[in-house]
């Protein structure tokens, strides 16, 4: 998952905004208010390639600088609209792109610190903070006089002489404006402008209820007994847990963001994984200040309503129109197509782990507690793999160090130097800098790869510093993690799981640092959320990739390589639970779309979400209790508080180009510099700079084909 889009103007989001009340931009623009010289937010990091200085960035700081920020902005637009001279690229498009500085800087810092180590002030700041972004963006996007300048602009792009990427700069923001509602009414206008700032807020609540809610419901184990099965780990992690959360001597069990929850593929008190599952299943829907199902309503009515003011048949249509998918009914296809199959899969998977567990006299029915604990079991039986076989050989610094940027030498020519001297927001962080083949500077890449109670969950990339032409910034990209630490002098020892999401993210990393654009509008990863997902999927494929594989796979303790035969079950179980993460995906998808397509009249009350999520999947036949939805509608932050509405689709919409270009890749040589300096050249340093699948074509040759897909998720010959 990336969230590394360039945080001002155009390109916020009412997902991730932070800004003034609205206030119309009059000829005479805005005076500033007074800030405190020492604040480190005002002015560029003096840091190497103006990494953020988390050392001296404290909380009051950020409110002083959004005020100025927000009026600086304010007063360079305003410029820029009341300029007397006709428009022209440079006093329009190009001003706009160099304007919010300031506001960019804080914000971006902003968001890293709330995503990753909030606390109850930054928390406090985001919510009242939110309505008033929507507020300050809605006040330029719908400015009518420098909409005019823009419209003028691109009714003459023709006969302006533009290159390409100046072209589709003007051709986005005069989109960027319309889809904000530059042409509708006044009234409308006003309209509109509460609804954003409605979105905005409660997309920032749904956040904090779920961070709040998935803390609390973390479940208390009271003996060591019951925790039969874990490693001694794991269990000293949850006993340090628990002490810090005021359970001396006892244990904790903390929930990750999906409804699967690791501890489950290891525990063998059945009562305990039901305990734990319910827990996970129940997240925002059990009454109390951090229920979600009240803000889920409200933000599905809003979002249909502004869909409807703007022209469109739902928030489905309007978020699609601008992907690559295009339609909802494109996506419904393919949705269609994966559904039956999927399930199919899951339904034969469910029979064998049955089997397994009528012939040890297990006595009960397989549920979703029931699955990874019983799909290891099946796994050991029919391949003799057992997933803990991996684990010694997946140390984090060895997976990093010798497996995710080994590739990236090998593909890219980069190279990799410890920063110790720089440092991040938390002292677990760490800090590279990257070079190319030449010796040149790159980019600042830091991961931050451990969970905590305040960092919300999943993983993703940020831009901390985007790639800009104009003014020759470098990028800075951090991928984050939620790895449980384990305890002091314990190596970390990662799943499969795991080791495929570091490369994932590495691959969003290369996309940031590869970057080679000269407007900030199209910087790395700023491209259709469909689309985003591609490169990341790519770079999963060298995770497994033998030459790679062999190269960070060493035993923790011995230095051992990983043994050739478990190489070759790996290979053998590649499709092995495939029904099932098909079907967790394709169902979380199903809600998405299910949400979305509503007219505002249609949405259910909070006491109606259960049953309407049910009801959906029922109606695609993904109504199989033992794989629930990889999230359910109130613990699901990607389409309720993470720019992914009506777009969770774009992972398998994604993996589609994705299993097509490692076709690709494995056909014309694999792990060589070639297919490396091709991918770059043609697509990872592009950005947003041309059409997605032009690049996808430009690279491969051809158009998307889902048959690579299916063939890897095991659905090619599915019944």
């Amino acid at each position: 998952m990336t969230s590394s889009r360039r945080p001002a103007l155009i390109l916020f989001t009412v997902l991730t905004m932070v800004t003034l009340l609205p206030r119309a931009l009059a000829a005479e623009p805005p005076a500033l208010p007074a800030v405190s010289a020492s604040n480190p937010l005002l002015s560029p990091s003096a840091l190497p390639y103006h990494l953020q200085p988390f050392a001296q960035i404290k909380d009051e700081h950020f409110l002083p600088a959004f005020e100025l920020g927000m009026a600086e902005n304010l007063k360079e637009v305003a410029t820029i609209a009341a300029n007397p001279a006709a428009p022209t690229l440079d006093n329009t498009i190009i001003a706009l792109e160099r304007s919010g500085e300031m506001l960019d800087r804080t914000s971006m810092a902003f968001a890293i610190l709330t995503g990753s180590l909030t606390n109850p002030t930054l928390d406090k700041l985001d919510s009242d903070l939110s309505p008033r972004l929507a507020a300050h963006n809605d006040a330029i996007l719908l400015n009518h006089a420098l909409f005019e300048r823009v419209k003028n602009l691109y009714d003459r792009r023709q006969s302006l002489g533009l290159d390409a990427e100046s072209a589709r700069l003007l051709e986005r923001y005069y989109k960027d404006f319309v889809r904000a509602g530059a042409l509708l009414s006044e009234a409308d206008k006003t309209v509109l402008k509460a609804m954003n700032a409605e979105l905005a807020s409660l997309s920032t609540q749904f956040k904090q209820n779920l961070q709040k809610e998935t803390n609390a419901d973390a479940v208390v184990v009271d003996t060591r007994a019951e925790l039969a099965g874990l490693s001694d780990g794991a269990i000293t992690a949850a006993a340090t847990a628990a002490k810090a959360a005021g359970h001396e001597g006892k244990f904790l069990i903390r929930l990750t963001n999906t409804t699967g929850q690791p501890p489950l593929a290891s525990l063998t008190n059945r009562a305990l994984r039901e305990k734990i599952m319910a827990a996970s299943l129940a997240r925002g829907s059990h009454g109390g200040e951090t229920d979600n199902r009240t803000v889920i309503t409200s933000i599905a009515k809003v979002r249909a309503e502004r869909a409807a003011l703007l022209g469109y048949a739902n928030h489905a249509a309007f978020q699609l129109e601008e992907q690559t998918a295009r339609s909802v009914d494109n996506v419904n296809r393919m949705l269609a197509q994966l559904a039956p199959p999927a399930v199919a899969n899951a339904r034969r998977e469910a029979a064998d782990m049955q089997a397994i567990i009528d012939s040890t006299g297990g006595g009960y029915q397989l549920a979703a507690c029931d699955w990874e604990l019983n799909s290891e079991k099946v796994r050991l039986a029919r391949y003799a793999f057992d997933e803990n076989e991996l684990k010694p050989y997946y140390e984090l610094k060895h997976v990093l160090e010798d497996g995710v940027f080994y590739a990236a030498t090998r593909l890219y020519g980069l190279t990799f130097k410890p920063r110790p001297d720089l440092k991040g927001y938390s002292p677990d962080m760490v800090v590279y800098e990257v070079f190319n083949e030449d010796g040149t500077a790159l980019a600042l890449f830091l991961g931050d790869y451990y969970a905590r109670p305040n960092k919300r969950g999943g993983a993703w990339m940020n831009a901390y510093v985007p790639q800009n032409g104009l003014t020759g910034d470098k990028p800075v990209v951090a991928n984050h993690l939620n790895i449980p630490k384990p305890p002091d002098g314990q190596p970390t020892l990662l799943t499969h799981d795991e080791v495929k999401t570091m490369f994932h993210e590495f691959g969003h990393a290369l996309h940031g640092m590869f970057s080679v654009v000269k407007y900030p509008r199209f910087s790395g990863t700023t491209v259709p959320r469909d689309f985003v997902e591609y490169p990341s999927q790519v770079n999963e494929m060298w995770a497994t990739w033998p030459e790679v594989l062999k190269h960070y796979a060493k035993h923790y303790q011995t230095g051992e390589p990983i043994p050739q035969a478990l190489l070759d079950k790996i290979a053998a179980a590649a499709k092995f639970n495939q029904g099932f993460k098909t079907t967790e995906l394709v169902a979380a998808n199903i809600i998405d779309q299910a949400w979305h397509q509503l007219k505002a009249s249609e949405v259910p009350g909070p006491d109606g979400v259960i049953a309407f999520e049910a009801a959906a999947l029922k109606k695609h036949g993904l109504d199989f209790a033992p794989v629930p939805p990889r999230y359910r509608s109130t613990y699901f932050s990607h389409i309720f508080a993470g720019g992914y509405s009506a777009g969770y689709y774009s992972y398998f919409w994604s993996e589609v180009l994705d299993a097509h270009t490692v076709e690709w890749i494995k056909t014309h040589g694999g792990l060589t510099r070639a297919n490396g300096d091709r991918f770059r050249a043609l697509l990872l340093s592009r950005g947003g700079s041309r059409e997605a699948l032009d690049l996808f074509h430009d690279f491969t040759g051809s158009d998307p084909d889902i048959r690579p897909l299916l063939v890897r998720r095991g659905l090619d010959a599915a019944h």
